[in-house]
């Protein structure tokens, strides 16, 4: 099982490295989970710089994709070259996330035709002129799709990642883990009041309490 997180230079530490965290407390041989970049390395918004991890060509190939964000993703969605190679994302057979600004990658790859998103409120405006209705909540998903807006919404995206791949426990488990001491069972419950209203139905994993 491959998770690749997509990061571009300007990156938010927040966005990609939060999800990195959560989604690596899974602890099973096939998984894996890499930060996937156009080039050998990035930079972020705050001058941290990483080493790619996976190509794009190979998050193409993921079984899951979250999109991060950062200061420059308006750079990447003029980018012809790099959004050709984003082309070939398809939730049809791989799940689909994007962080904050990642939502205008989706929306101008067309992944979010009629579907509404979340996002941050500066890139709001930006996602609104690509036809795509923006919700006032950190999480949202349809299908193989999902957003999260805010950078500690990230922690909702790993943990739908992981309740889709492995269930809903084994999100929960790796929420405890991160979660402060002294608010570990209060972050569970909100992670399950987020994310498991858009789990599919009919799965052993939703708890129909939390269902809206």
């Amino acid at each position: 099982m491959h998770i690749a997180i997509l990061t571009f230079d300007g990156f938010n530490e927040l966005d990609s490295l939060i999800a990195l965290g959560i989604l690596n407390r899974i602890k099973k041989p096939n998984w894996r989970v890499s930060i996937a970049c156009p080039t050998a390395s990035v930079t972020s918004m705050n001058g941290v710089v990483l080493q790619a991890q996976a190509s794009l060509a190979e998050a193409a190939q993921a079984d899951a994709v979250l999109v991060g964000s950062g200061m420059q993703t308006r750079e990447v969605v003029a980018s012809a070259s790099l959004m050709a190679e984003l082309q070939k994302l398809d939730p049809q057979r791989q799940l689909l996330g994007a962080q904050c600004s990642g939502a205008l990658i989706l929306a101008k790859l067309g992944l979010l035709d009629a579907i509404p998103a979340c996002t941050d409120l500066i890139t709001k405006p930006w996602v609104q002129e690509a036809g795509v209705d923006v919700l006032d909540r950190p999480f949202f998903a349809r299908g193989n799709i999902a957003t999260a807006g805010g950078c500690l919404g990230s922690q909702y995206l790993a943990s739908w990642v992981i309740a889709r791949l492995e269930g809903i426990e084994a999100a929960r488990s790796a929420m405890h883990y991160v979660a402060p001491v002294g608010e570990k069972d209060e972050y569970i419950e909100r992670m399950l009041r987020n994310v498991t209203p858009y789990l599919p139905e009919g799965t052993d994993y939703v708890n129909p309490e939390l269902l809206p």
